[in-house]
């Protein structure tokens, strides 16, 4: 057994940890700018998304053939959620329109914050793996020196 394949839980979670990190640094982006109506090239804010997806690990594949196994995640990109950008009948708004409505973020907090929520949890549960595995080299480790 090779160390790469030692050490591929760790670079699993270590891709969920840097993947969960980037989502949140995302949706605290979201949350702050939920009420912003101009922006500085204009235009108002919209939401935004990260993009993942599983990666595969080729050099796995050779232990069952014909399979390939699970690598962590790809981090694709940042994209911003294209759904309509609600109304608001506001007059006085520097930013209302001749009919008085204001488009607003497509930012909805209770949203935000579930998915703050969920990747808090996935970043966790990344971490505890790595606690987990730590702990068992440890462990192993101590068995090796008696």
């Amino acid at each position: 057994m090779s160390l790469d394949q030692v050490l591929s839980a760790t670079n699993i979670s270590a891709s969920g940890l840097t993947a969960e990190r980037l989502r949140m640094e995302v949706i605290a982006n979201n949350i702050a700018n939920a009420h912003s109506t101009r922006l500085p090239g204009g235009g108002v804010f919209r939401r935004q998304d990260v993009v993942f997806s599983a990666a595969l690990n080729n050099k796995l594949a050779n232990t069952i053939p014909g399979r390939e196994k699970l690598g962590g995640v790809e981090i694709h990109g940042v994209v911003e959620d294209k759904t309509n950008l609600p109304k608001v009948f506001e007059p006085g708004h520097p930013d209302a329109a001749e009919d008085g409505f204001v488009e607003m973020p497509n930012v909805f907090l209770p949203v935000e914050m579930v998915n703050l929520m969920t990747a808090s949890r996935a970043y966790e549960a990344n971490l505890t793996v790595l606690n987990n595995f730590r702990q068992m080299a440890d462990q192993s480790l101590s068995l090796i020196r008696r």
